[in-house]
């Protein structure tokens, strides 16, 4: 992922899937790229746009899915395109601008909220509540459909889900004689026994590309019930809750229980200091023992959520998502292909392509899913308790966010500040509400 700060570059979440195990560079290549068409329908083809998601196998087994559609009469076919993560910013807004864009497709994780102020998107209501009658509205995870409800409509439609969460080494932490913690106060029990063993309890980085930092500070405040935005989608972040959430972390980080160096760790950094059994307990997604590999990922285990000083509980996570346009041969062709999509989208997980969690419960009750823990446990103990960027406020997305939050320089600076250790909690909230109110649109 680039390290220019332009926000809703940085929403390119879920791409590294829990069953897949598929290394992040290796997602970083280019899949398999393509048109065509499915047979049948009448009139102009819908166009789908696709991301790399997953591995080498995502893309051509999303493909063949798309293009086993087969329209009802009068109804478009579809066609398929595979959009690179590189620029992928630039390609749709001109693509879009200029009406030469898909009717159907994935993007970052905010972009739907983007385009949807920029009046080209078309809202989902009607789809969402077709699916009444044939069990899908009902399939989506708890809450998950309402992170993409805005004051106008839903936005876009939940597609995989990109989550923060806590690993720990279960035997650096056997070593150390702690049990993995379940309140603050017990994680800073953990954090002095690790130190002591000379590994670090607070692992996770903020370095070039690196946008974890941020997310997990993001996660504290949420976990002690705060957040960043208001119920009026105003930034809202030197509260009581946040400065306690983060004079909590600034001492994990004064005590010596973060890496000195993790201001400036890449991801790659973070995955070699796992590797290299430097951290024994830390936060980062779905997909770290997949990244980190070797003997070491048998030992990382996702951790439980932690129990905050008020008896709250909570964390951050980036639902990925479908959007369609209003530059379509045909709303309706639109909606029934995504019917067929989301009916027949199943094997994308099932056959381990790479791709982030689900949003349906009935593909994370399939026994392939079933099989993997750290998918049961992630969606089982952390999802009920996530929220989004627009906490504590609200859980739906909003246009902000992108240009705000999400991948920004404030962010950035507002992570590698507090990991620094060399500032306050007030200060720090205070820098990174005016410079969020200096973004807002």
């Amino acid at each position: 992922m680039a390290s220019e700060s332009t926000g809703a570059a940085f929403t390119r979440r879920g791409f590294l899937g829990l069953a897949g195990g598929v290394a992040a560079t290796t997602l970083l290549a280019a899949c398999s790229s393509g048109g065509g068409g499915s047979t049948g329908g009448s009139g102009k083809p819908l166009k789908f746009w696709n991301m790399p998601w997953g591995g080498t196998a995502f893309n051509p087994l999303d493909k063949k899915i798309t293009l086993a559609y087969k329209p009802k009469s009068g109804l478009p076919s579809a066609t398929y395109q595979e959009i690179q993560w590189a620029n992928f910013t630039q390609t749709f807004s001109s693509a879009v601008a200029s009406n030469t864009g898909p009717a159907v497709s994935s993007g970052g994780g905010t972009q739907a909220f983007q385009f949807a102020h920029q009046g080209k998107i078309a809202y989902a209501d009607n789809l969402i509540n077709s699916w009444s009658s044939n069990g899908l509205k009902d399939d989506f995870l708890p809450g998950l459909l309402d992170t993409m409800k805005t004051d106008q409509g839903y936005a876009a439609v939940p597609y995989n889900l990109d989550v923060r969460c806590s690993w720990y080494n279960k035997t650096l932490m056997q070593q150390a004689g702690v049990q993995p913690p379940t309140t603050w106060d017990e994680y800073k029990q953990v954090c002095a026994a690790l130190k002591k063993n000379g590994v670090y309890g607070f692992g996770l980085g903020s370095g070039a590309g690196n946008f974890t930092g941020g997310h997990i500070l993001t996660a504290f405040m949420i976990n002690n019930g705060g957040g960043l935005f208001n119920s009026k989608k105003e930034p809202e972040c030197v509260t009581d809750r946040n400065i306690e959430a983060m004079e909590y972390v600034l001492e994990l980080v004064q005590n010596g229980y973060s890496d000195p160096a993790a201001a400036t760790y890449t991801s790659a950094n973070v995955q070699s200091q796992w590797k290299a059994k430097k951290f024994g307990f830390g936060w980062d997604g779905a997909g770290l023992a997949a990244s980190v590999g070797g003997d070491v990922a048998n030992d990382l285990v996702v951790g439980d959520p932690l129990t905050g000083p008020h008896g709250t509980k909570g964390g951050l996570y980036f639902p990925n998502n479908i959007m369609m346009y209003k530059n379509t041969p045909s709303q309706k062709g639109s909606e029934a292909f995504l019917t067929y999509y989301y009916q027949n989208m199943s094997k994308l997980w099932t056959e381990k392509t790479g791709i982030g969690l689900p949003p349906l419960k009935s593909i994370a009750d399939t026994s392939v899913l079933k099989a993997d823990p750290v998918t049961v446990k992630i969606l089982k103990e952390w999802n009920p308790i996530y929220g989004t960027w627009a906490a504590p406020g609200g859980k739906g997305l909003f246009y902000n966010i992108a240009n705000t939050v999400d991948g920004t320089q404030p962010m950035i600076t507002f992570a590698q500040a507090i990991l620094g250790g060399k500032t306050d909690a007030k200060s720090a909230l205070t820098t990174l509400q005016n410079a969020i109110e200096g973004l807002m649109k």
